[in-house]
């Protein structure tokens, strides 16, 4: 994408520069793909320069707005414009101006002849330039291809991936060739929804899971050992794909303790961002309310038994804590757990919330009898 600047423009035009001349098969494919209309046939032409193509409309039968950002270009191309010739010349710069200041609403035909590709976001612009466009208009860009110019040039043309950008969201969409140009005629714009698509499978980059925060009636955490890692950790685990972090917590919590839990009786508290080995770790805190069953080893080679803990034992426990558990507990009761490793918290729900009023207390009760020790 080619930018330059309207003082560089303006130097241009004042040295003499000039773009490539209007040709027979631009004027041929004009008079076939965008004739005026009977009655007041009204076009605009972005970024006109020296206005060859504005005079050439309105000897269509155009009444033609002829904009651009070099003040030079224009004070060249009026000019060169016979009097009474109906072409208004407009110091403007579509991109950066928008469109809402133009002389008139709507336009049967707008042009873009060689100055598509010194618009920097054209996806913008194109959809502006679209609503100003009359029922059955026409839009036309003009634009040289990679292939039509040297390498030096390469800036100023659009290739295909550009001229099928430019296509999308057209009902028509036409392209011609106009002696090396592409001669682009689009009509009749179309809503499109809005799509959403990959990029191609990611390489791993983070690891998301779910640790779940269960107590039984008397307020107690259900911890597992884990002999493999030889630590103390909670229920949970990695979640699966497309499976969101609350369904993880309910499906890994069955799975590793034999604990059934509804999904509406879960509570996403968290999200605790942390590394391991260099590679994000992404955590969900999700507490659980409601549960029915006793906890019981039901993956060995992950987990050799599960306890109910106080969680005022917490802090002082000979083994450590596997260091998610630890900050998934830290959520649920804030500052239980002292000089843990860092990790980020985006707090979602409140831990004390949800919970049962004589949980509430006890939790606050625990916090302060850990504090005094």
């Amino acid at each position: 994408m080619a930018h330059i600047t309207p003082d560089k423009w303006n130097g241009h035009y004042a040295d003499g520069g000039a773009f490539r001349r209007l040709g027979d098969a631009e004027r041929r494919l004009l008079a076939q793909h965008a004739p005026a209309p009977e009655g007041a046939a009204l076009a605009l032409d972005v970024g006109c320069g020296l206005g060859e193509l504005a005079r050439h409309l309105a000897d269509s039968g155009y009444t033609v707005d002829a904009v651009d950002h070099s003040g030079t270009a224009l004070t060249r191309a009026q000019a060169d414009t016979a009097p009474g010739t109906p072409v208004t010349y407009l110091l403007y710069d579509i991109e950066h101006d928008g469109t809402d200041e133009l002389p008139h609403p709507a336009y049967d035909l707008i042009t873009c002849r060689l100055s598509w590709a010194f618009i920097h976001d054209r996806t913008r612009v194109m959809n502006r330039l679209r609503e100003r466009l009359r029922p059955g208009g026409t839009l036309c860009i003009i634009t040289p291809v990679p292939s039509a110019v040297p390498d030096d040039k390469r800036a100023i043309a659009l290739d295909e991936e550009e001229i099928s950008l430019l296509s999308t969201g057209w009902k028509v969409a036409e392209c011609h060739d106009a002696d090396g140009l592409a001669f682009l005629v689009l009509r009749e714009p179309i809503a499109l929804a809005v799509q959403c698509a990959a990029k191609g499978r990611p390489s791993p980059h983070a690891l998301t899971g779910a640790g779940v925060v269960v107590t039984d009636s008397r307020g107690r955490i259900l911890l597992g050992w884990s002999a493999r890692r030889e630590v103390w950790e909670l229920p949970g685990g990695k979640n699966d794909a497309d499976e969101d972090f609350v369904a993880a917590a309910v499906r890994e919590l069955e799975e590793e303790t034999g604990l059934v839990a509804e999904p509406e009786d879960a509570q996403l508290l968290a999200l605790l961002m942390d590394s391991v080995h260099g590679m994000p770790r992404l955590t969900a805190a999700v507490r659980v309310r409601a549960f029915s069953g006793e906890p019981a080893v039901r993956e060995p080679d992950l987990i050799r038994r599960w306890e109910w803990m106080e969680p005022a034992d917490l802090p002082h426990l000979a083994q450590p804590l596997f260091t998610p558990s630890a900050h998934v507990i830290d959520t649920a009761w804030p500052g239980l757990l002292p000089g843990l490793p860092p990790v980020h918290r985006y707090p979602i729900t409140s831990a004390a919330t949800p919970a049962p009023a004589e949980q509430t207390a006890r939790a606050d009760e625990l916090r302060q009898t850990t504090s005094d020790r």
